[in-house]
């Protein structure tokens, strides 16, 4: 490849495994391999990414993820996407399930390889202030 279109690699994941919700994509879009560093946390290989995802999810009710912005760096191995999740607590980040409103922002840095394989995802997220507004009497 001279010069990818990343953005499409990336928008394809955002669409197939985070809006439609589906952990199961996960196995087409990314390297065996895979990483992805959330949180400073590294969550390392293909199906310990598909557990997270899954587990995610799930924390979530009426989840949603919305792209705000995507661009790529000149050679195409590197995406940067700011996106915003909301949805209502379904024991998001070990919180009571409480059904408050979640409203989440993060910028994501992703690793696609020559292949369009996703290799790694660098993520900060607005997770710290999610969790303070889920500590409140009632969430």
């Amino acid at each position: 490849m001279d010069k990818r279109n990343s953005i499409e690699v990336v928008d394809n994941f955002w669409r197939q495994v985070w809006q439609s919700r589906n952990p199961d994509a996960v196995d087409e879009l990314v390297a065996e391999d895979f990483g992805i560093t959330s949180g400073g946390v590294l969550i390392s290989s293909r199906a310990e990414f598909k557990k997270w995802v899954a587990a995610f999810l799930a924390s979530i009710d009426d989840f949603g993820f919305e792209v705000i912005e995507t661009f790529q760096n000149a050679t195409g191995d590197r995406v940067v996407s700011r996106w915003r999740v909301t949805g209502k607590n379904n024991g998001f980040m070990g919180s009571d399930p409480c059904g408050s409103p979640i409203e989440m922002t993060g910028t994501a840095i992703l690793h696609v390889r020559d292949d369009g394989l996703l290799q790694h995802n660098w993520v900060e997220r607005s997770a710290l202030e999610v969790h303070r507004s889920l500590k409140r009497p009632n969430c």
